[in-house]
């Protein structure tokens, strides 16, 4: 998704400290101070105006007296436990040994609590996107989520960045933001 902004015109903030490897050939988008994000709501001063990618159980911190637009990327559940393993096991690190339904129940339960928290946020405007629509038609997300910015991006390029070789996890149908 962040691809898909920055080629559509949008500046990510960004440190490119975690460069592209294996499990995400074409870069990560992120910034590493918004891990502190819960001690320190200032690591995103920069932010407006631009795109930060942030992790859904960090997304109650981002701070008072700004309007955000969030882009919550659903995918199903099981792809992203999956994906998760795969790519601790590239990594050389074994996956967590918690039971697979455990691991799933608690994600559910936090993805509940998120939706519950970002409803009852007024300055807080939600667009969810599936993961895969965005793979079967590229142009008609991009084209909604150019709307839900309000900015007049560059649909093509954003379409461009769409790499369905990516999509290596594939199963089950329960959602989760990746």
């Amino acid at each position: 998704m962040m691809q898909m902004l920055t080629a559509g015109g949008m500046t990510a903030l960004s440190d490119g400290q975690r460069s592209p490897d294996a499990n995400n050939p074409r870069g990560y988008y992120e910034l590493e101070s918004v891990k502190s994000l819960a001690r320190d709501s200032r690591v995103i001063s920069g932010a407006e105006g631009k795109v930060v990618k942030v992790v859904s159980s960090l997304l109650e911190f981002l701070p008072e007296g700004h309007e955000y637009r969030v882009i919550f990327m659903r995918r199903p559940l099981e792809q992203i436990i999956a994906s998760q393993d795969r790519m601790l096991e590239r990594l050389g690190k074994d996956a967590p040994p918690a039971p697979r339904g455990a691991v799933m129940k608690a994600f559910e339960k936090h993805l509940r609590n998120v939706e519950s928290w970002l409803s009852s946020r007024p300055h807080i405007s939600v667009l969810n996107v599936d993961y895969e629509a965005v793979l079967r038609e590229p142009c008609e997300q991009a084209s909604r989520i150019s709307a839900f910015l309000g900015q007049k991006l560059d649909v093509e390029s954003m379409v461009r960045k769409v790499e369905v070789s990516l999509h290596r996890e594939r199963s089950g149908s329960a959602s989760m933001a990746s």
